[in-house]
Order: C-alpha cells, then structure tokens, then sequence
C-alpha cells in the first residue's frame, strides 16, 4: 500500500517538484474535452495499488475544473484507491463567506461542502478565510489544512532584502501575513485600510505613510487579481516618496493586462508562489507543501 500523486497537466510542474520533495510517485491525470465541452478523464496508474491518492490541482479558474476533479476521484476511487486527498494551492471560491445581498449564495460553504462530500482531505494554502473561523468550518468532517507560504515568501525575499525595506499591508485582514514575513526579516511594516466598491474600485488609507518617504516598500497580499489594490498602493507609495516599490503575494491571478497595469502603476517587481502558474510565479512551495504532506502522514492523515 502506497501513497502516490496524481496531476492534471496544468499543475504538473508544481506536482513534480512536490512528488520530488516527497520521493513519492507521481501519476498523470489524463483530460481531453469532446466537442460539445464535456471532459473525458483518465487515471494512468494501478490505483488499487494506492492507499491514499493526493490529486494536485490549483482551483483558479475553477468552473473549468471542479467537474474534471470529480471525474478524477470517482476514477480513482473506482479503481481501488482507499482514500483521496486534493491538494489545492489555490483554493477558489473563497471570498463569498456570506450573502452581502438576498439571494446570493455563500460560495465558500456550497464549495467547501463539495469538497467534502467526495474527498476524504483538503490541504491549501493562504485561504481567504477573512470572516471564517478555519478551514474545516468550510470542509466539514474531513482533514482539513490550511498552510502559510510566508516560509517560502521569507526564503525568496531574504536574497535581495534592504535593512530599509518596510513592508505594506493594504488592509487589516492582511496584517497577519505581513507580519509572518517581517517577524523573520526584522522588518519594519504598515497595516493600511481598503474600502472597496467594486471588484476594481479599491481605495487604499495608509495611517503612518510619512514613513516609507527615502525608502523602499514591498507591498504584501493574499492574492492579486485585477490588481486595483496593489495600483492603489503604489500610487500612495510613490507620492509619499518611496524610492522604489514592489510586490509579492500568495496566489497571483492576474492576467497580462493586469500585469502591464501594475508595471504601469511603477511597480516594479512582482513575486508571486507557484501556486497558480505564470509569468511572475517564480517561488516554489513544494516545501511547505511537503512538510504540510509529512504532518499529515505522522497523525494518520495520509500514509
């Protein structure tokens, strides 16, 4: 009995460094789409070989995915596996937590109770859980593990890192990222306040700006998306005289777009997690992944 990986091809770069930091095999999930827009998904593996099946697979542009998973698991679970696990760096549909108008529905609790229903794990990293206790309140009656990145953050920032650099949160709900990152660098940081009217219409306060005025700033996020937030920030920043700013998040969801926009707004780094491939994610997380993984194999959650 073994425990393996098993990778849509999108994720399978990030699935192999994992199945590399973990010596575990990795096996390909194979999905083609017919001409009406249904998928066809196969398993390439004995999977009733596999004790416990981990599928790798990022929940960004999740409309898209979330059929395949379920395909994916009924596959494997058909086939022999006894338990199975879905690894999700990102976890989308995470910002609904409550019906902000009559009739909405709550997209974190419908999405999370699917994910319980057929899968007997959930490990992701920085959800957005702002309004929400834990993971598990989503994901009920299954092992549910919310990780941080900031290790990885930390590791990639620590080669280029100023003494000067002070670190900016956009809103409250950030503070405990920025915090998990400048606690190790013994970096100086500043919490700002966001009211959002919008998905684009973002403004940004920023009590204590006077202090970035000679120095660098690097903006730190959950998630980037349309990027208002972060142009937001960057145009107090500059105004207030910081010499240079960058960015890093979690989870970036930008496009090429959004991204020019950002160079434009005189951003000029963006570093982002693997979470999500693409042109700025260029910070592994395999290892956090993989301690994440190694816990859960010492208290009987995969083996």
């Amino acid at each position: 009995m073994t425990t393996a990986i098993f990778a849509f091809a999108d994720n399978e770069i990030q699935a192999q460094a994992l199945a590399r930091e973990l010596a575990l095999p990795l096996h390909r999930i194979e999905c083609r789409k017919f001409p009406d827009g249904e998928s066809l998904v196969r398993i390439q593996a004995d999977a009733a070989a596999v004790e416990t099946a981990i599928i790798f697979r990022s929940l960004n542009d999740p409309n898209a995915k979330l059929v395949e998973l379920l395909l994916a698991v009924a596959a494997l679970r058909g086939n022999g596996a006894q338990r199975v696990m879905l690894l999700a760096p990102y976890l989308g549909y995470m910002r609904q937590d409550i019906a902000f108008r009559p009739g909405e529905a709550v997209s974190q609790r419908v999405i999370g109770g699917l994910i319980a229903d057929h899968f007997d794990g959930l490990v992701t990293v920085d959800p957005h859980l702002h309004r929400t206790g834990s993971l598990g309140d989503i994901a009920p009656g299954i092992v549910a593990i919310a990780i941080r990145a900031a290790p990885a953050l930390v590791t990639a920032l620590r080669h280029d890192f100023e003494p000067a650099n002070i670190l900016i949160g956009p809103d409250r709900e950030s503070l405990s990222w920025v915090r998990d990152i400048a606690d190790p660098l013994s970096a100086e940081m500043l919490i700002g306040e966001k009211c959002r009217s919008g998905d684009r219409d973002v403004a940004v306060a920023l009590p204590g700006i006077e202090r970035v005025r000679g120095r660098p700033a690097i903006i730190v996020d959950d998630l980037v998306s349309s990027g208002s937030t972060l142009v937001g920030c960057a145009a107090m920043l500059h105004a207030a005289g910081a010499t240079r700013v960058e960015a890093v998040v979690t989870h970036c969801l930008a496009d090429a777009a959004d991204l020019a926009r950002l160079q434009g707004a005189g951003i000029d780094r963006i570093r982002a997690s693997d979470s999500v491939p693409g042109p700025v994610a260029t910070i592994p997380l395999a290892g956090v992944l993989g301690d994440a993984i190694r816990a859960l194999g010492r208290t009987g959650g995969a083996r």
